[in-house]
């Protein structure tokens, strides 16, 4: 079994092509906000309207599609994701297949969530 590294994920785990999958080590350590709008930087989300505000559902859903899809970095996961929230949702969530894999293979916690 090959192993998986902290912030990137062996090559079949595409975010899409030509970007590996970026998945932090644990879920603790994903300390993003649970409240109020929060604003991806322009290399995450190229579209002018780039404000979400958490306490609609499916703003909720579409910044953590973009966050885990679009990731270079553990950084932008600490920083935007929160692992108690990413959880709970994540059977909502439209993502490509690598990002799945490569999350699920790193947290098994997310295949039963």
């Amino acid at each position: 079994m090959q192993a998986v590294s902290p912030t990137t994920t062996s090559g079949a785990h595409l975010a899409r092509p030509g970007r590996r999958a970026v998945v932090a080590r644990t879920l603790t350590e994903l300390h993003g906000p649970t409240t109020g709008m929060v604003e991806l930087p322009v290399r995450l989300m190229w579209c002018a309207d780039r404000a979400f505000d958490l306490a609609d559902p499916d703003q909720l859903l579409w910044l953590y599609e973009n966050v885990l899809r679009e990731s270079t970095s553990v950084d932008d996961l600490r920083r935007l994701v929160n692992g108690r929230t990413l959880r709970r949702v994540w059977h909502l969530l439209n993502l490509p297949r690598g990002v799945r894999v490569a999350w699920e293979s790193r947290h098994q916690a997310l295949r039963s969530a």
